[in-house]
């Protein structure tokens, strides 16, 4: 909205328009008013869900420390998703088909959380909404988004072409053609480009088509699997949103330099026109999940719920697809795949021990790994393989503590850029 009225200034020859024209002011403005917003109406959208008593009744009910979480309202996420979508629409451009992807996935994810929320804390429904109906939502929104980089003419890149001497890069050129393209971002490789097409042997008139229908695919699966994970993440009292921050900047960072010629030279990465806008996004995104910690630290007034931990999830999967960088996505997201996996693998083991032995052992003390490292409130029944550390943490030092392996891991992601 304000870029649209920055031309009309313009026309009247009035001061000031030029700065809204800018990526990075946009992006400071859309940081500090998600910011604001998130603090501000935060506490009026908590007293109403108060009030309409709307609990997560089974938020960690085997924990210790379940006496702080009663009576703490749910469907939180409502804070970070207005923190986002305001920002977003007052700031960024409307008609970038970047921009319009992102507000879709904020869109579909929150509403596919709330309607999981809503059946769990209004009718009571403990599973909520059944996971194969989740699984259509992710699956409906990966296919859009890779349709989309498929059919839209505004979402195609200019590649990065290596000019060598002594074999050594002396130049990083790009070609004058914004060509469709399947490629994305590999780390630890000097040619970084790496191509879906080539992972099937096809013919060569068919390679295009195959690549497409595999990227595709891939679309779908990493939505799916980065939304669950980061779903799963949400035990903990910021856990979530603190651990969404860094990944939100690093991705922010990622639109930036992918979007200008020149830093994407020097980094000999892609250039993607049209995803500067992203970085106005990103920059809400970053804004939303830190101030939303004003109310969901230790110890929390509320709790983000389905509503918040998909949408988080769907964005920045969305998000790193959109800068092709999804394949540094097992790095930059390190906190969150583990959390999936280690309720993968505790069911996997249960599972398997239960009925190759006739007694279940546990891989861990409890999943997602989070509440590993937390005192059960009921002694464990069974056996388990990893039953480190010996002493038990207190919530809000494992919360930080997996701040902090977040990170790390946002600033090795950054440094694979550089790491070939």
């Amino acid at each position: 909205m304000f870029y649209y009225l920055a031309d009309w200034m313009q026309e009247w020859e009035l001061s000031g328009a030029r700065l809204l024209h800018y990526v990075s002011f946009r992006a400071v403005l859309a940081f500090v008013a998600s910011l604001l917003i998130a603090t501000l109406v935060g506490s009026k959208i908590i007293d109403r869900l108060r009030r309409q008593q709307v609990c997560d009744e089974e938020r960690d009910l085997n924990l210790t420390n379940i006496a702080t979480k009663k009576n703490v309202p749910t469907m939180g996420g409502f804070i970070i998703l207005i923190a986002i979508l305001l920002p977003t629409l007052l700031f960024a451009r409307l008609d970038n088909i970047y921009v319009i992807l992102m507000l879709i996935t904020t869109v579909m994810m929150g509403t596919l959380g709330f309607i999981d929320d809503y059946i769990k804390v209004v009718h009571k429904r403990k599973k909520g909404l059944p996971g194969k109906y989740k699984i259509v939502g992710q699956v409906l929104l990966g296919l859009i988004l890779g349709l989309t980089l498929y059919l839209s003419p505004n979402t195609a890149i200019r590649e990065n072409k290596e000019i060598r001497q002594d074999g050594r890069i002396a130049m990083v050129t790009y070609s004058r053609d914004e060509v469709k393209s399947t490629k994305t971002t590999i780390p630890f490789f000097k040619n970084n480009n790496f191509d879906y097409a080539d992972l099937l042997p096809v013919k060569a008139e068919h390679k295009e088509v195959v690549g497409w229908v595999l990227f595709i695919v891939l679309a779908i699966l990493i939505v799916t699997y980065i939304s669950n994970c980061v779903n799963l993440t949400d035990g903990m009292d910021g856990l979530a949103a603190g651990a969404s921050a860094p990944v939100g900047l690093v991705l922010l960072i990622f639109a930036y330099v992918s979007s200008h010629i020149n830093m994407a030279s020097y980094l000999n990465i892609m250039y993607i026109p049209g995803a500067e806008e992203l970085v106005i996004f990103g920059a809400a995104f970053v804004g939303a999940t830190i101030g939303f910690l004003w109310y969901n630290a230790y110890p929390a007034q509320v709790f983000m719920g389905d509503t918040g931990s998909l949408a988080l999830g769907g964005i920045i999967a969305v998000f790193a697809i959109l800068v092709r960088k999804e394949i540094l996505l097992p790095i930059l997201c390190g906190v969150f795949i583990l959390e999936g996996l280690s309720v993968m693998l505790q069911v996997g083991v249960y599972q398997y021990t239960k009925r190759k032995r006739g007694t279940p052992i546990r891989l861990i003390r409890m999943s997602p790994l989070h509440h590993h490292f937390i005192e059960p409130r009921n002694p464990l029944d069974t056996k388990v393989l990893i039953n480190f550390p010996h002493k038990y943490l207190q919530e809000n030092k494992v919360v930080v503590r997996f701040w902090l392996v977040a990170l790390i891991l946002a600033a090795l992601t950054i440094g694979t850029l550089k790491m070939r």
